[in-house]
């Protein structure tokens, strides 16, 4: 098959170019007389189904002829079927009610399609309606100006708690129960504090379908007695279902508004990678995807620490010289607690991806970590004190994720080998004054990327 993940970009190039040319060119040929041209996650209305059908499918073709054995025959053979179905459908004098009918007959077969690829989503982002029309999203059940905060949702159609401002598309529904969102859905969307995750998943254990699919957008790690956990290991050892990872430089108001960003997906299967980039790219948010579950991971998790210690630069007013020193320890330190602890599994390549360098700067800068970090220099109040106050009881990662990974090297003995994180640490839980961060930074990081520590 080649590479996959390097073509993925080229694929849906062509799909741009042929793709959706030729579904503009079919849709209007059927009497649609306001085509426009559409990106793949927006899909045709009623008006241009025929059109968007006939891109999806000439999609799909692309990339079985530019990699074969990518598309199983059996597949195929069902997209061959829906071409012919849209070829069928008369190109002139039209009627809507026969033409209605023949995007009904189109629609099931492009269903069994869909299926056979696995897409048949039903826990997708808001933005992306594509493959499911009902998106159904698990809201923890709160009283908001003495209504449920689901009603609310679903009535006013935005989170007025946690996203306020910020309108959700009418198919967004929130729904309480979280083993009521997940039973149908063949590919699973798992967005949670990490410290609230086995509990989560210990609701939904039994009520997901053995061939789902899941990706954790969780930027947080786990401890326990055998060492450090990541998101995607719990969620499959209690669901025992596959598990990509997502992380990014990802502000969640900037992408609400649309803001051009990018995002890292990591996963291991490069025919579910497609799946997954297919659900969650769009013309503001540039998704790329490797083959690097962990590596996502660990960056998405790690970062946050980082950026506590750079909100601590930010309350002493001390700059930014100072920041980008504190920034770049980090990045090294972040990088040897991934490769210590995988060895080989994590990639040096995933480093430089939106997930890496870019997620440490954009946190840095403008994460709520960062603000929350500067405010407990400035005003003296805790962490928890500060979420109250700040982010409407909304919990961080960054300062828990500092506690679980100093537990981590202390367990071990090495904190000499990460000063920073120790450092952060030590402010956050033992009362260190903010200016004890610089201890002990005069670190040689020069060897880090050809062998591990042999200390660890």
């Amino acid at each position: 098959m080649g590479d996959i993940f390097g073509d993925i970009t080229d694929i849906e190039r062509e799909f741009k170019d042929k793709g959706y040319v030729q579904g503009q060119e079919a849709g209007k040929a059927a009497g649609v007389v306001e085509g426009r041209e559409l990106g793949f996650e927006h899909g045709f209305d009623i008006g241009k189904d025929l059109g968007f059908y006939h891109g999806w499918v000439q999609t799909w073709l692309d990339a079985a002829a530019v990699h074969p054995g990518f598309v199983p025959e059996r597949t195929q053979k069902k997209l061959l079927a829906v071409q012919a179905a849209i070829d069928a459908v008369p190109t002139t004098n039209i009627e809507g009610a026969h033409f209605s009918d023949r995007i009904k007959e189109i629609q099931q077969k492009f269903k069994v399609v869909s299926a056979m690829l696995g897409v048949n989503i039903a826990a997708e982002l808001p933005s992306n309606s594509l493959f499911d029309n009902t998106v159904k999203i698990w809201v923890y059940e709160e009283i908001v100006d003495g209504k449920k905060l689901t009603e609310i949702i679903n009535t006013h159609h935005e989170n007025v708690k946690y996203l306020p401002g910020h309108k959700l598309p009418h198919n967004v529904v929130a729904v309480p129960d979280a083993a009521e969102v997940v039973k149908d859905a063949t590919h699973i969307v798992v967005v949670i504090p990490h410290q609230f995750i086995q509990h989560l998943l210990d609701t939904i254990h039994g009520s997901t379908r053995p061939d789902a699919r899941a990706i954790s957008l969780i930027k947080g790690i786990g401890i326990s007695n055998q060492g450090m956990t990541t998101m995607t290991q719990i969620i499959h050892r209690t669901l025992a279902i596959p598990v990509s990872s997502l992380s990014g430089a990802n502000i969640a108001n900037e992408i609400a508004e649309e803001k051009y960003c990018e995002t890292t997906i990591g996963c291991s299967d490069p025919d579910e990678a497609i799946v997954w980039r297919s659900l969650f790219n769009t013309p503001y948010f540039q998704v790329n995807c490797v083959n690097d579950v962990i590596g996502v991971e660990f960056c998405g998790a790690l970062k946050n620490v980082v950026a506590v210690g750079a909100g601590f630069i930010d309350g002493l007013g001390l700059g930014n010289n100072t920041k980008a020193a504190i920034i770049r320890i980090g990045f090294l330190e972040m990088r040897r607690l991934a490769m210590h602890i995988s060895g080989a599994q994590i990639q040096e390549s995933t480093f430089m991806e939106s997930c890496g360098i870019a997620d440490v700067i954009t946190t840095c800068y403008g994460g709520r970590n960062r603000r929350l970090a500067e405010e407990f220099v400035k005003t003296g109040k805790s962490m928890t004190q500060l979420e109250k106050e700040l982010l409407n009881g909304q919990k961080l990662q960054g300062y828990l994720t500092a506690g679980e990974v100093h537990s981590y090297i202390d367990s071990r003995g090495v904190n000499d080998h990460f000063p920073l994180f120790t450092n952060i640490y030590q402010i956050c839980y033992e009362g260190k004054p903010p200016h004890s961060i610089f201890d002990g930074l005069n670190v040689d990081f020069s060897n880090d990327t050809r062998t591990p520590s042999p200390a660890l």
